[in-house]
């Protein structure tokens, strides 16, 4: 299976904070956000891999700075790595306030998603090329993120990270 470039997956979606999208502050609510957020992630790992994808996980939301009503929200979503069939994806937020003309980072996080066959089982998925200094940082880190997803699942012993206990005992 051929890889493909990091670059080739990414997608900037824009959306427009409306009444209905905020709280009672006039503040973009977080599921709202998370929910475009998803759709990003979503049509970037299906780029990668041309294939329906579903999530299978969403890792620490912090949200560094609120996203006010009438601003535009910004999201960029990019593959980081790909496994046998699932994807890290990374996903950089904006606000943008159109009226006194500045952007300001809201947030980041990372998103995993597993291709799916036909039959909706897990597919084979491209390898990912890194290209930029960034790509190849996001790139090199992916594996400890996933190993600690896993252990945080259940689904790997803490022994068996490899490359977290790489971290921790030099």
């Amino acid at each position: 299976m051929e890889q493909r470039r990091a670059a080739d997956s990414q997608v900037i979606m824009t959306e427009l904070v409306l009444p209905n999208d905020t709280n009672l502050f006039g503040n973009l609510m977080g599921g709202r956000l998370m929910y475009w957020m998803d759709i990003a992630a979503a049509l970037a790992a299906g780029k990668h891999c041309n294939a329906p994808v579903v999530t299978a996980s969403v890792d620490n939301i912090s949200f560094e700075a609120p996203i006010k009503l009438g601003n535009v929200v910004h999201i960029e979503a990019k593959v980081t790595r790909a496994f046998s069939t699932s994807m890290e994806v990374h996903l950089k937020v904006w606000g943008e306030d159109l009226t006194h003309q500045y952007k300001y980072k809201s947030n980041e996080a990372y998103y995993t998603f597993v291709a799916l066959d036909p039959n909706r089982k897990p597919r084979p998925v491209p390898g990912l090329i890194a290209e930029t200094d960034e790509e190849q940082k996001l790139f090199e880190s992916a594996l400890r993120r996933r190993q600690l997803r896993l252990i945080l699942g259940g689904k790997m012993k803490p022994d068996d990270a490899t490359e977290l206990k790489a971290l921790f005992q030099g």
